[in-house]
């Protein structure tokens, strides 16, 4: 069970200089708001496709966080980030640890869910791993409503001469299915000054807000959607905050489609 991306294998190095953790602090902390609107107190949470642990670093001093992510990689940064954590590899897809956290949180690596069937199996993780009367938020790049075609770029520098710059561009190659393309172009400088590029091909999956409130609720959900609070330079997300009823019996974490 690995990742096919280069940018979360071979260049996961290269991850916090090309998306630096302090970029992730006011989203983070609005995440941390949406996490505690649980009708029971948050404490424990389970971060599904946590990356280099950008986020998680925020959410530490709030939440005892237990991150998982399909990359070995980047669990291997985000643990020098978030040695406090425990730290798990695993597919949001099937992944079952036999136990239960008071909120779920699933940022932007849900949108490698490619179709429905796949995304309804990431919903029904974060359901299974949710308690009852916990909530469960999400936070994908784009929805259909939302999705426009795009450029952006960023990056940065270390105190060792190493330094790290992306362009990426996004576009929708046939709007009757339901992923979009994203072109990721890098330019990776080494302490030595010496230069290298790199290029990949990354698809996401864009769903409508119906769809996802329905997959959501398909798996005992009560679930809404909100547009972000954000100062950041983009469009806000949509955003999908999803409780589950603290009448829904015993979670059924050790097993379960």
């Amino acid at each position: 069970m690995t990742t096919t991306h280069r940018m979360y294998g071979a260049l996961a190095t290269w991850w916090p200089l090309i998306s630096p953790p302090e970029e992730y602090t006011g989203e983070a902390a609005y995440a941390a708001a949406l996490l505690g609107s649980a009708e029971i107190p948050v404490h424990e949470v389970l971060e599904l496709g946590s990356g280099g642990g950008h986020n998680a670093v925020h959410l530490t001093s709030r939440f005892t966080m237990t991150l998982v992510d399909l990359s070995d990689d980047m669990l291997a940064m985000s643990r020098r980030l978030n040695p406090g954590c425990e730290h798990l590899q695993g597919d949001m897809r099937d992944l079952r640890l036999g136990r239960t956290f008071d909120a779920v949180f699933v940022h932007d690596a849900v949108d490698y869910m490619l179709d429905e069937t796949d995304l309804a199996k990431a919903v029904r993780t974060a359901f299974v791993h949710c308690r009852p009367g916990g909530v469960a938020v999400f936070v994908p790049d784009h929805t259909r409503e939302t999705f426009q075609p795009a450029t952006e770029h960023g990056g940065s520098d270390d105190d060792t001469g190493c330094g790290a710059r992306y362009l990426a561009w996004t576009w929708d190659p046939d709007p009757a299915d339901t992923w979009v393309c994203t072109e990721y172009a890098f330019l990776l400088r080494g302490a030595d000054g010496a230069v290298h590029t790199s290029h990949e091909t990354h698809r996401t999956g864009l769903f409508s807000r119906d769809t996802w409130l329905h997959l959501l609720g398909d798996a005992g959900f009560d679930a809404q959607a909100a547009v972000e609070v954000s100062t950041d330079d983009r469009l806000p997300r949509d955003v999908f905050i999803a409780h589950r009823p603290s009448t829904s019996g015993t979670p059924d974490a050790l097993g379960g489609s």
